[in-house]
């Protein structure tokens, strides 16, 4: 059965879905029959978004699964991986609308006339840019609520689209309102917002990237688990701490030492202790190993 917060992250998907669904729709009528090469673009551009929000739907359904026989830790690294794959989508849509925008002014150059878009084109713009920035905010908060890497990742790829629109509307503008000379401001445009584009998908891969290569924790949060640990006037000293995400969760392997002259059944209830501590802290998800040994000065 599905948990709430994996029920909740696929209602967000579904609606940029058909949000994408029907933008991508409204952009290609509209590139068409305005005449626009820049929102014939745009549309296919939202088109990604489809990729991205299935990859988003199937990934978390998976990484909501409980525990099994072959996946011991969890499944949540499937969300991580969607987040790199969103990333890398958003990274190949950037460097796509950079090279467009970038041969165009190249032919602009050299003498070729852009062709003047209508203002069928200039609408559906401005309502893509007013859609997907409200689908933005929607997801972005649900994404933070949920504490999903995926779904925030998928808001993102949510404002790159609207940030082309930007660009998009812009460029039409110009072209419409300013004259021929002035229509070169469409892959102007467009070039900058790559940029943006390129810079979020950095972002966002990065720490997925250090997760699934797995990196230690932020070193502020190590050092919050040390304090946990050494609040503990029981435990005499600690080493070998090792921390990593696996996708939401923390998982926290270290050895304690405690007083040699103690029970067994003492030192058990010692570890039990502090693995309360630190899922009180950090999530009852959290995973230990705390290994004990004795402590002689």
């Amino acid at each position: 059965m599905k948990d709430q917060r994996t029920r909740q992250a696929q209602k967000v998907t579904w609606v940029g879905f058909f949000v994408n669904l029907g933008l991508t729709i409204f952009k290609l009528i509209a590139g068409f029959l305005g005449k626009s090469t820049a929102m014939i673009a745009d549309g296919v551009h939202s088109l990604s978004d489809f990729v991205t929000d299935i990859i988003v739907i199937a990934f978390i359904e998976v990484s909501g699964k409980e525990r099994d026989s072959d996946h011991q830790y969890g499944h949540g690294k499937y969300e991580t991986f969607a987040t790199m794959l969103i990333s890398m989508a958003l990274l190949i849509v950037g460097i796509g609308i950079f090279w467009n925008g970038f041969s165009k002014v190249i032919d602009v150059i050299h003498g070729k006339t852009i062709e003047q878009p209508g203002i069928l084109a200039l609408i559906a713009a401005v309502i893509s840019v007013i859609a997907k920035e409200s689908i933005f905010w929607y997801t972005k908060k649900a994404g933070e609520k949920l504490e999903s890497q995926a779904v925030i990742a998928n808001a993102w790829h949510h404002r790159s689209d609207a940030f082309s629109s930007i660009g998009t509307a812009l460029g039409i503008s110009g072209a419409i309102f300013l004259g021929e000379s002035w229509r070169i401001l469409d892959p102007l445009a467009g070039i900058i917002v790559s940029f943006f584009i390129i810079k979020v998908a950095v972002q966002l891969g990065m720490p997925s990237m250090h997760e699934l290569l797995e990196r230690s924790l932020p070193k502020e949060t190590v050092k919050e688990i040390e304090q946990i640990i050494s609040s503990d006037k029981e435990i005499k000293a600690f080493h070998n701490l090792k921390t990593r995400k696996i996708g939401n969760i923390f998982a926290i392997d270290v050895h304690i030492k405690l007083d040699a002259t103690i029970t067994f059944v003492h030192s058990h209830d010692i570890a039990t202790r502090l693995e309360k501590n630190l899922r009180s802290r950090f999530g009852s998800q959290t995973i230990t190993s705390i290994h004990t040994e004795p402590f002689r000065e």
